[in-house]
């Protein structure tokens, strides 16, 4: 069991070596990585409570299974990614091979210091709903972000209205609610100063974060 422990820290700090790669499949790669050493400790804690040699089968058996099903999330997010790519007005950003985060710049959203969605913006939720709903097997956290124009306390109840919108909209044309949740962080998470108009546009946003369940 100590071994088994061993090799898994040792490959897992290996992990940042698969970051750099440019390979176009180095994601997906790393998944099936993290959730074969996962697989594999998790089969020798089970394993080795029937024995020495079980616990060896174990470690083998869940380190394959685990690959497995990283390589397969890896992979269903890598699709998800670039089918995203494809809609404009929006960023996507792979922050973790069982996540990416989808940015909607809000004057494509909404008209200033409104949470009403504008008709032009319903048809890149749209698109993008088409896509959340060809991969069920995610969760989608809305969160909402404004510039620091107002009151601490108008901007976090506009970035809540304003997440809620979007979460709403996205119900109506057929993403489960069970798979939404809303966030809203006022003007505590800006990306770029406040002090420049532009830094204001880029803090002025939604982002959709989805992760594999």
């Amino acid at each position: 069991m100590k071994k088994a422990i061993a090799v898994f820290l040792s490959v897992f700090l290996s992990l940042p070596l698969f970051a750099q790669s440019t390979d176009q499949h180095a994601k997906t790669k790393k998944g099936a990585v993290i959730g074969g050493l996962a697989g594999a400790i998790a089969g020798a804690v089970i394993g080795n409570n029937r024995g020495h040699h079980s616990a060896k089968r174990g470690a083998v058996v869940g380190g394959v299974a685990g690959a497995a099903a990283g390589a397969i999330v890896g992979a269903m997010m890598d699709k998800q990614e670039r089918e995203l790519r494809q809609i404009q007005g929006v960023d996507v950003t792979r922050t973790a091979p069982g996540e990416l985060k989808v940015t909607v710049k809000n004057e494509v959203l909404f008209d200033f210091d409104s949470a009403a969605l504008r008709p032009a913006s319903r048809e890149s939720l749209r698109e993008m709903a088409d896509v959340f709903n060809k991969y069920p097997n995610t969760i989608l956290s809305i969160q909402g972000h404004t510039d620091s124009i107002g009151s601490a306390a108008y901007n976090m109840r506009l970035s809540v209205r304003r997440a809620d919108s979007v979460a709403d909209y996205l119900q109506s044309i057929g993403v489960s609610n069970s798979r939404l949740e809303t966030l809203g962080f006022g003007e505590s998470r800006p990306r770029a100063s406040n002090s420049t108009a532009a830094g204001r546009q880029l803090n002025r946003r939604v982002e959709i974060h989805v992760q594999a369940s």
